[in-house]
């Protein structure tokens, strides 16, 4: 487990500078779905990882729709990762649907949740607003991942770029979307700011 260090001087509150890689660090998630592996491996990269895919039930519906739902897919998956292997770490990952306050769509979200076994701690990645089209669907109760593969053409959307990748022209897909929910639920694990949490 990568061990808790002194901030440096300067008050960044980083614990690791970015160039000196953590000696080793074990984590277990919650998907064996590749783009999954891999956001975990991107938002981590700094640090010398081993990684275990573990198929695990999120124990919420296959469209998580609203935040709750959806960080308590990524909390479950995170639990039952940790829980299933001896590792430092459990993830989970979880992209879900929510409607906003006087949007007349749904928009794409993304959550993940790193728990030690002791504490867990949440990112959210990158928000989408979804076209109509594909907000029609999912109000008749179509999963995303399916309409998504109609709209593209595709196969398997949820593999590949993802929805965040095809509706952005490729400036920003899943994986890095994943990743970056990745890194901020680590933050608290790899800073000296949580200490009391």
């Amino acid at each position: 487990m990568c061990a808790r260090g002194t901030p440096p001087k300067d008050g960044t509150g980083y614990v690791l500078p970015p160039e000196e890689p953590c000696t080793a660090m074990h984590l277990a998630v919650g998907s064996t779905n590749p783009v999954k592996v891999e956001a975990v491996k991107r938002g981590l990269s700094r640090f010398d990882l081993t990684t275990t895919a573990i198929e695990v039930d999120s124990g919420v519906s296959e469209q998580p729709i609203g935040y709750d739902e959806t960080r308590r897919g990524a909390l479950t998956r995170a639990h039952r990762a940790y829980a299933a292997t001896d590792v430092d770490y459990g993830v989970g990952l979880e992209g879900g649907v929510t409607q906003f306050t006087g949007d007349n769509g749904y928009s794409l979200i993304m959550w993940a949740a790193v728990s030690d076994g002791d504490r867990t701690h949440f990112g959210g990645g990158p928000t989408l607003e979804l076209p109509v089209e594909v907000s029609q669907r999912l109000e008749a109760g179509d999963e995303l991942g399916p309409i998504m593969n109609d709209l593209l053409g595709t196969d398997d959307i949820a593999e590949t770029e993802g929805a965040a990748g095809a509706l952005t022209a490729g400036l920003t897909d899943r994986t890095d979307a994943l990743a970056t929910a990745v890194a901020c639920a680590m933050g608290p694990f790899i800073t000296s700011y949580y200490s009391n949490s």
